[in-house]
């Protein structure tokens, strides 16, 4: 199939198919007038690096999701780099979670300050 039709198919824009290419994730075959040439395999990559990057993965987060994937396996998180990957993104989550908490914490505790300030409880 052409670019145009993988865009259509994984739901992305052509240019985004040529960046994947230019950053090594995907690879077209030429035909002999130059076309992109893509296959059924190609629209599963897509999709996963889709998926990932809309879960606030990176591109070079994806990459092992992509190499498991073209080894045959069924799930690009089935290999134990994709599975690695999984984990460092779980810890920068947590990681921001707990930063978000203690800022929260911090504004309820001024917030509070600021109330009993207005009730003139100084």
């Amino acid at each position: 199939m052409r670019i145009g039709e993988l865009a259509q198919r994984a739901g992305v824009s052509t240019r985004s198919l040529r960046y994947y290419e230019q950053n090594g994730l995907i690879s077209a075959r030429r035909r002999a007038n130059g076309y992109r040439e893509y296959d059924e395999d190609d629209v599963k990559l897509v999709s996963e690096i889709r998926s990932l990057l809309t879960h606030g993965f990176t591109l070079d987060d994806a990459r092992p999701f992509v190499e498991c994937l073209r080894a045959g396996h069924t799930s690009g998180g089935d290999c134990a780099d994709s599975v690695e990957v999984y984990r460092r993104k779980l810890e920068e989550i947590d990681s921001e979670i707990r930063t978000l908490l203690a800022r929260r914490a911090e504004l309820a505790a001024q917030l509070c300050a600021g109330c009993a300030f207005t009730r003139g409880e100084s």
